[in-house]
């Protein structure tokens, strides 16, 4: 039976676009290197039509499919499971730009193309597409969307989500929905787009979408602050709000620890501040205007200087160009690498009021230190949005792997009540995949949970597409 779908597969999109032998570990294993997976076979259709072809021979064969775009996802959502059966759909070969429509503010694109890809298409025809993350030269558009990813321009641009106007998407059972029109307003029903953004390749194959476009600024500038506490980060945040108003693009809070592994496994990175032992935290703000450069600055460091003045800030560096910038910014998306370099640690996307971020990182550091003496927290994130990335790693000279399978799941529990308690989310940016579904099931209600069950089987009722990610139905 299965050799009757790979030849079917094979007549769909060619022999050299199903792969079934050699190495496949590319499509096999998550970007952590902490899963890995056995395809059946790896098929790389070329087009919406071969995706929906290959979808109704699978549907018909009974076989489930893994809808995969770059494949680094943080929550083991795409790749397969161990069983051997399942059916990994790459879009990679999926890449084409199909237009830009510039009075439209629009640019209409395959979901095989790489994030980095569509940022470069857009400023070269004279707009910026604000979707930036740290995995942006190997991440797809389809798999930002089918996570609604985030990022660090969330604070002005939203997430995924709010910067998709329509998609194209293959249905389970090999239907095409063609929605890409790129209307601001319509008005006729329930929401497709947004039902099928987030929900992690489970209710529908995302081929194409399009996406907003905006202006390119004519300003933009970058500063690096150290704070004395986290509650005067957020009054930092607060007094750059008022200052900068939709200007301020994007407000980054990282922890001496987070940044003392950057100068450590890559010391060619210059880290501000990281010398001064009274500094627990720094902070990356930018803004970004379309007023002159000279305005813009003058407001900028008019606001650092009354943040210093009401002493939130203790010092501060301002980018003089955007080499400079790059640089600053390079150094905050090092700190996930530099934990990798650090060695396996446990990863948690969480969200809270921004309000509350300082007495959930107080309460549960003292947690955390009380259950587990010596344990490293690596605290950095998206603050003005509220998302932190509250990462633990082993005490120093710890094995570990040997930390993570003793003390995994009872850190987590600890984490995630702590989350609960003070009314944030377990899952901010990353999704939910394979990894967090136990976790989903603790932290939603019963209602939504049911909800979230009917919409999968009303659109997938033989479970194929993604089965056992985000949503369990039995």
């Amino acid at each position: 039976m299965s050799g009757v779908l790979i030849d079917k597969l094979r007549a769909l999109v060619g022999d050299a676009n199903v792969l079934t032998e050699g190495d496949l570990g590319a499509w096999e294993q998550d970007w952590r290197k902490r899963s890995r997976g056995k395809a059946l076979a790896v098929v790389r259709p070329g087009s919406t039509q071969q995706v929906a072809e290959v979808v109704k021979a699978c549907a018909a064969a009974g076989r489930a499919i893994v809808p995969q775009g770059g494949n680094t996802g943080l929550a083991v959502g795409s790749i397969p499971d161990e069983s051997g059966t399942q059916i990994v759909l790459s879009l990679q070969r999926m890449n084409a730009i199909r237009g830009v429509d510039a009075a439209n503010l629009t640019m209409t694109v395959e979901a095989g193309c790489v994030l980095q890809t569509l940022q470069e298409t857009a400023e070269k025809a004279g707009f910026l597409f604000p979707l930036s993350l740290a995995a942006e030269g190997s991440c797809t558009i389809g798999g930002n969307l089918a996570t609604n990813a985030g990022g660090t321009q969330v604070l002005r641009y939203g997430n995924a989500r709010e910067l998709c106007l329509g998609l194209e998407v293959v249905t389970p059972q090999g239907g095409i929905w063609e929605g890409t029109s790129g209307l601001r307003k319509d008005n006729t029903g329930y929401d497709l787009r947004d039902l099928m953004i987030g929900s992690e390749g489970t209710l529908g194959i995302i081929t194409a979408a399009t996406l907003k476009l905006y202006p390119l600024p004519a300003a933009r500038l970058t500063a690096w602050a150290a704070v004395p506490t986290l509650e005067q980060a957020v009054e930092l945040l607060g007094l750059a709000h008022k200052r900068l108003g939709a200007g301020l693009t994007g407000f980054e809070v990282m922890g001496r620890f987070a940044l003392s592994l950057v100068a450590k496994h890559f010391p060619a990175l210059r880290v501000p501040f990281i010398e001064d032992d009274g500094v627990p935290y720094c902070v990356l703000l930018e803004n970004s205007d379309n007023e002159s450069e000279d305005h813009a600055r003058a407001r900028f460091e008019a606001l650092l200087e009354t943040a210093f003045e009401a002493g939130c800030v203790s010092d501060a560096v301002v980018a003089e160009s955007l080499t400079q910038a790059h640089q600053l910014w390079h150094v905050r998306e090092s700190i996930p690498l530099a934990q990798a370099e650090e060695g396996l640690n446990i990863k948690h996307d969480i969200s809270i009021p921004v309000s509350r971020i300082p007495a959930f990182v107080e309460q549960t550091d003292a947690l955390l230190e009380d259950e587990l003496p010596g344990v490293r927290l690596v605290n950095f994130g998206h603050l003005g949005d509220g998302n932190l990335h509250y990462n633990v790693q082993a005490p120093a000279g710890a094995h570990n792997g040997d930390f993570l399978r003793e003390h995994e799941d009872r850190i987590n529990t600890l984490v995630y009540e702590a989350v609960r308690q003070f009314e944030g989310s377990f899952s901010a940016e990353h999704g939910v995949g394979s990894l967090k579904v136990e976790t989903l099931e603790k932290h939603k209600s019963p209602v939504a949970l049911e909800m979230m069950r009917a919409i999968k089987r009303g659109l997938d009722p033989q479970n194929l597409l993604n089965p056992g990610r985000v949503i369990r139905l039995t």
